[in-house]
């Protein structure tokens, strides 16, 4: 099979020919359509994640199962897939709880401690494999129905954890990057008031079409100001940072009106200072969050199938191109989502 390999951080990626695997019991194979480009892949090949090479990255896939090891019921050959980012055992108390990121036996993410859908076949425990239900148009829209497993899974998973509510206003942190567009999107789905917040103003109009009512510039600062200003001096209910560094976080938390929530995840990840007194008598809440559950895709694809929301892929390249992509990716010139097409 055709294959982009990475052999060490911050090198290029290598075009080889790797043997077809095969499904061992327990596994399954399946022919990868597309396969989403995102940030948390870059960062491995960029050396700001460590991971064990050679590697093929990729998790957000859209394939077809071509075969089934044994004793695998749960899935046939012909059936559309996607695939779950963590690897996850499927059987430990939190697994059976549907709380899959917080597995107790789990052996890392796919693309990152396996390999991945930079190639023309991938290799999974098949309850990793998550088959797509009926109402979606995979073969028309692969690249898009693959990266709902982030772009909107991620978001969706949001809005739940934030408990937001219709009316509310949600501020999200870092608005025009490939997940928090998407949160825009989710954010106004939910039937909230949205401001988005980004340093790039070539990207606003795109927020606004996603469905943001307000906009932000923090290229200069003053983004606590600004969200107090829309806000007349209220603060905003749920703030969504999806940067995370020292100086958004306490940004977003300094807006907060009462009961407001901030939500990280992703990004620098960085320690930040919060208010005490604020958190005690605005009763806030400061929350993280983490990967999503199967059924938070699950709930997402129906709401793709129903016509509700739909991923925003604006780079959609020939794998042999994933350089490329890569470059668009780290310069934070992609607007949406990035994908590369395998078969």
């Amino acid at each position: 099979m055709r294959a982009m390999v990475l052999n060490g951080p911050n090198q290029p990626f290598e075009k080889v020919q790797r043997p077809d695997p095969a499904a061992g019991p327990g596994e399954a194979v399946a022919r990868v359509v597309t396969c989403g480009s995102g940030l948390t892949i870059q960062h491995a090949k960029a050396g700001r994640r460590k991971i064990a090479f050679p590697r093929i990255i990729g998790h957000e896939i859209t394939g077809e199962i071509v075969e089934v090891g044994a004793g695998v019921t749960s899935l046939k050959p012909g059936d559309p897939v996607t695939a779950y980012f963590y690897l996850n055992c499927g059987h430990c108390r939190y697994c059976l709880s549907q709380l899959e990121p917080l597995c107790s036996n789990g052996g890392g993410q796919v693309g990152l401690n396996c390999d991945g859908g930079y190639a023309e076949y991938i290799k999974l425990p098949a309850h990793i494999f998550i088959r797509l239900p009926d109402g979606l148009d995979w073969k028309k829209h692969p690249a898009e129905i693959g990266v709902v497993t982030d772009a909107l899974a991620t978001p969706y998973k949001v809005l739940r954890r934030a408990r937001v509510k219709s009316g509310e206003t949600v501020a999200v942190i870092g608005a025009g990057g490939g997940l928090g567009i998407h949160q825009v999107m989710m954010a106004k789905w939910a039937r909230t008031r949205v401001i988005a917040v980004d340093t790039k103003s070539s990207k606003f109009d795109a927020c606004r079409k996603a469905g943001a009512d307000e906009v932000v510039d923090a290229s200069q600062g003053r983004v606590t100001e600004q969200l107090l200003e829309l806000t007349r001096g209220e603060g905003v209910d749920v703030v969504i940072d999806y940067v995370s560094a020292t100086s958004t976080l306490e940004a977003g938390a300094r807006a907060l009106g009462r009961c407001g929530r901030l939500v990280t995840l992703g990004g620098s990840g960085q320690t930040f200072q919060a208010s005490a007194a604020d958190l005690l008598n605005k009763e806030q809440e400061l929350l993280g969050s983490r990967y999503v559950t199967r059924t938070e895709i699950m709930d997402c694809l129906e709401l793709v199938a129903r016509g509700e929301v739909f991923p925003l892929v604006t780079v959609l390249r020939p794998l042999e191109e994933a350089e490329a992509v890569h470059d668009l990716v780290e310069r934070g010139e992609v607007i949406g989502r990035a994908a590369l097409r395998v078969a």
